[in-house]
């Protein structure tokens, strides 16, 4: 009777554990970045319970500086502009671009007494730009566009200053630069406090406004395709959620991501400039490629074709069974 009795404990037990490892969430280690545009990515890790996901998030300084912690699996999925993405699949970065989460999100911004009111005007001035990054590339557009000539030393028509997103705004409060390519919502809060001035919204290029990307890893792909698939179905659900619900968006964002650190007028007129969207596409990829490689930017030997790393199939399926619910 005992040795039924333990028999039958055993074989409980052993139940127990294969319903608690069935219904343990897979663990999506995400990498992203502080900015207003980024918040429905961030938001994601609020409802991931519902898709039995846990999602993990380490907050990058830039895109580009999460290509390494992919690199090194420390990341399964990541979020950034599409020109970091582009860079580091150049590099041999494993990576697929799987769907897009805002565009826009960039605007040139100058002193209020430098004169500047065009990108003309730029001509003989200091213009502070990340290295790399989107705004370094629509600033190039730009430039090349209105026949000015660039270099980060100086001698020609504009002198490029490489900083941080995060120095921009002081540096253009303090003077040390005339103006400034940045990204949101630093360049509403420079306007909103009285140091910048808008010069221009620069979508006027071919590469038109710009469009973030959320990139998985291959392996994640490939060997874990349905969390793939449940993690931009929890994506999908959480942009929709933004876009419905912007007041949700503005106290997610400015509470949980800058800790108060912006006003509610500078996530308005953040996100009025970035929208949140889930669309990207391999013509807006290959365009974004061949202006890289036309500017330099990013250094590529051999510049990948957007057809090889576009996969959007995890997201048309996702946008279609969010149709559906």
């Amino acid at each position: 009777m005992l040795r039924k009795s333990l028999l039958a404990a055993a074989a409980f037990a052993a139940a127990a554990l294969v319903t608690q490892a069935a219904g343990a969430a897979d663990l999506v280690r995400l990498g992203n970045l502080k900015f207003a545009h980024y918040g429905a990515v961030s938001y994601m890790k609020e409802i991931a319970g519902k898709y039995d996901l846990k999602i993990e998030e380490r907050v990058f300084p830039k895109g580009i500086d999460i290509l390494p912690a992919i690199v090194a699996g420390e990341i399964d999925v990541a979020a950034s502009a599409v020109d970091a993405a582009i860079a580091g699949r150049a590099s041999g970065v494993p990576i697929y671009a799987v769907a897009g989460f805002a565009k826009g999100g960039a605007r040139i911004v100058a002193k209020p007494d430098a004169g500047i009111k065009t990108i003309a005007d730029l001509k003989g001035k200091k213009v502070a730009t990340p290295r790399g990054g989107a705004q370094e590339l629509i600033l190039l557009a730009e430039l090349s566009k209105h026949g000015l000539s660039w270099s980060d030393r100086p001698g020609k028509d504009v002198q490029i200053v490489y900083m941080a997103y995060a120095d921009m705004n002081q540096a253009l409060l303090s003077g040390n630069i005339d103006a400034m390519s940045q990204s949101e919502p630093q360049s509403s809060q420079a306007i909103n406090k009285g140091f910048g001035v808008e010069v221009v919204k620069p979508y006027d290029t071919e590469l038109g406004e710009p469009v973030r990307s959320l990139v998985v890893t291959e392996a994640f792909y490939t060997k874990k395709h349905d969390v793939a698939e449940r993690l931009i179905r929890c994506f999908v659900e959480a942009t929709a959620t933004f876009i419905a619900n912007p007041d949700l968006a503005e106290k997610y964002v400015r509470e949980q991501m800058f800790k108060g650190q912006i006003t509610s007028q500078d996530f308005k007129d953040a996100i009025g400039n970035s929208p949140y969207s889930y669309d990207i596409t391999a013509e807006h990829v290959q365009t974004t490629t061949d202006m890289m490689q036309k500017f330099g930017v990013g250094r590529m030997d051999a510049p990948p074709k957007a057809a090889d790393w576009v996969k959007l199939d995890l997201l048309e399926k996702a946008k279609a069974a969010s149709k559906t619910n």
